[in-house]
């Protein structure tokens, strides 16, 4: 396998998220425009695909995820931050997998979608949002899955100081 440093967990975890918050943004959209003919054919059509593709990206995701957790070093304090963040992300991928197999089975892929349905599409939003945060918090907050700048001499250290910033702004009169 082609070595990711450090891991490939990056490469995947951006398309549930983008895939799911655009899922919940069509299917507010579709049941609020559904009486335009001329859109919501389109937007419906929209909102249960993204739905599936997110679902479908999130196994990837938490598979490589899961491929992270069990080879990226930490401390004590960086593994309780990443038992939380895997607790979010079992809970977002359960959610994301439930919901996007309940939606094929009852829906055509052009059906409008329901309020109940959007309101759980956007609960699963704020599962893979917080997952998401949880995530962010390992990198930087914890550093971990990062590589490190190489430790400097105080003789070796990049210092320079930057203009203030109304100074760099070109004048108006």
């Amino acid at each position: 396998m082609i070595e990711v440093i450090p891991n490939w967990h990056p490469l995947f975890v951006h398309f549930p998220i983008a895939l799911v918050s655009l899922s919940a943004a069509f299917h507010v959209t579709a049941i609020l425009l559904r009486k335009r003919t001329r859109f919501a054919s389109h937007l419906n059509v929209l909102a249960h695909s993204t739905l599936w593709l997110a679902a479908l990206a999130a196994l990837p995701t938490a598979l490589m995820g899961w491929l992270a957790f069990n080879s990226v070093d930490h401390d004590e304090a960086g593994h309780a931050a990443m038992i939380l963040h895997r607790s979010w992300a079992l809970a977002s991928l359960l959610a994301l997998l439930l919901l996007a197999s309940w939606d094929v089975w009852r829906n055509k892929v052009d059906a409008t979608p329901a309020w109940p349905v959007a309101c759980a599409v956007i609960l699963a939003w704020a599962l893979v949002a917080s997952t998401a945060w949880h995530g962010a918090e390992l990198v930087y907050r914890h550093g971990l899955g990062v590589i490190s700048l190489p430790a400097h001499t105080v003789s070796e250290v990049h210092e320079h100081e930057h203009e203030p910033m109304h100074e760099t702004l070109p004048h108006s009169h």
